[in-house]
């Protein structure tokens, strides 16, 4: 498809594009007659997928961890097609096991990747970007980013960080006339419980049967029978990106939307039952004075 004579094409930077979600988002926004610059730290099977010869498209090998490979990816996308749109930041990894069964390094790991390696690339991205008053960054989060479980914490704190960071960017960017969102999927098929995308802490202790553990062999079960459809999700982020008023938070999937009614409900009643305690720790209005 190529773009129509209303339609002027945007350039999207989309980091993890290699498999999963980030390669729907990059084949739908092909489609949509869009640019791509999709990165991957293996960049072979997005040539499998897409012709190096499409004059829309293009593979930088980009492992975000790396800060100098992130500013010379950008370099490249800028080099080639003189500015970045959308950047979709993407890349990541989940890790299954209690907080007491993970060790320092898995998280460590985790965190370069999933939270230090978005900004190194959206750092690389941001100046291009103010220099045109013009942008969107949209932060690929997860259901896990509103509401933790047991088995997913230390991956859900990678995600409530990404939240964090999204609300501080829509403030900081909104007056340059730059937009950020934060994309909160839930259960999409894709490959993220296989191997490749999820890392399961070896360690494992009985005490959390329960609790992680169920989580673990749950987590066996649900792959590939999840109920979202990734194809409509890149949908839906085109749609958000065209928006003349694109969402800060937007959440994907029905079960996002339940879990995050059911936590409102959750954090209501325990504000009430606690409300007395909470507001008794002000200073008496005599000592205000």
């Amino acid at each position: 498809m190529t773009a129509s004579p209303t339609h002027s094409p945007r350039v999207w930077m989309i980091t993890g594009a290699s498999r999963g979600i980030g390669q729907r988002i990059a084949q739908a926004v092909l489609a949509h007659g869009d640019i791509v610059v999709a990165t991957a730290r293996d960049t072979r099977p997005l040539m499998q997928r897409f012709s190096s010869e499409h004059p829309s498209f293009l593979a930088v090998t980009l492992d975000v961890t790396d800060e100098a490979q992130a500013a010379h990816a950008v370099e490249t996308a800028l080099a080639r097609f003189g500015r970045i749109d959308v950047l979709v930041n993407n890349a990541g990894y989940g890790l299954l096991g209690a907080v007491e069964e993970s060790t320092a390094d898995e998280v460590r790991r985790l965190y370069e990747t999933n939270v230090f390696g978005l900004l190194n690339v959206t750092r690389a991205v941001l100046p291009s970007m103010r220099q045109r008053r013009r942008g969107h960054v949209v932060n690929v989060s997860s259901l896990g980013g509103y509401q933790s479980s047991a088995g997913f914490g230390l991956y859900c704190s990678t995600k409530f960080a990404v939240e964090g960071i999204t609300e501080a960017l829509h403030a900081e960017l909104a007056p340059l006339g730059i937009h950020a969102t934060t994309v909160q999927p839930g259960y999409f098929r894709t490959d993220f419980l296989d191997g490749r995308s999820l890392e399961v802490s070896p360690r494992v202790l009985a005490d959390y049967a329960p609790s992680s553990g169920a989580v673990r062999e749950a987590a066996t079960r649900i792959n590939h029978n999840q109920p979202g459809d990734p194809e409509r999700l890149a949908q839906a982020l085109i749609t958000l990106v065209e928006s003349q008023a694109p969402a800060m938070r937007l959440p994907l999937g029905t079960d996002t939307l339940q879990t995050i009614r059911d936590k409102h409900a959750f954090v209501e009643r325990e504000m009430a039952t606690w409300e007395s305690l909470s507001a008794s720790t002000n200073f008496p209005a005599a000592l205000r004075a």
